[in-house]
């Protein structure tokens, strides 16, 4: 079910649980900014989500809430797990939902990093 409001964070979302050590995830990335775990429902051959550390729920939640360095911190862990999974050269996609247009299922900001074959067109036309 998409997010129907981006109102307060709520951390009994799935990412806040498993942040807290409350539901088990298969870490490919961690440090003191973010984390990066295989998805549970992959959508192709590499399908892993980064989240940050800190309770935020959009790009437009983190771009106004966080710290430069959580910023910093959180884009420079993307970029190491693409290269961290050898996606660098071959390419990858990212792709980030907020809201109920674009259909986010979890309130709380993360980034799907998407490789390991040709990926197609971004938006079916």
């Amino acid at each position: 079910m998409p997010v129907e409001a981006l109102g307060d964070y709520d951390d009994s979302n799935i990412f806040a649980r498993i942040l807290r050590g409350e539901i088990p995830s298969k870490r490919v990335f961690e440090n003191e900014w973010a984390i990066a775990f295989h998805d549970i429902n992959p959508q192709a051959p590499v399908h892993v989500l980064v989240i940050p550390r800190g309770a935020y729920r959009s790009w437009a939640d983190f771009s106004a809430k966080a710290s430069d360095a959580e910023i910093a911190g959180f884009v420079r862990a993307v970029g190491s797990v693409a290269r961290d999974l050898g996606l660098e050269d071959p390419g990858y996609r990212l792709l980030a939902n907020a809201g109920i247009n674009a259909h986010q299922e979890v309130p709380h900001l993360h980034v799907h990093l998407f490789g390991g074959k040709p990926l197609g067109p971004m938006l079916a036309r």
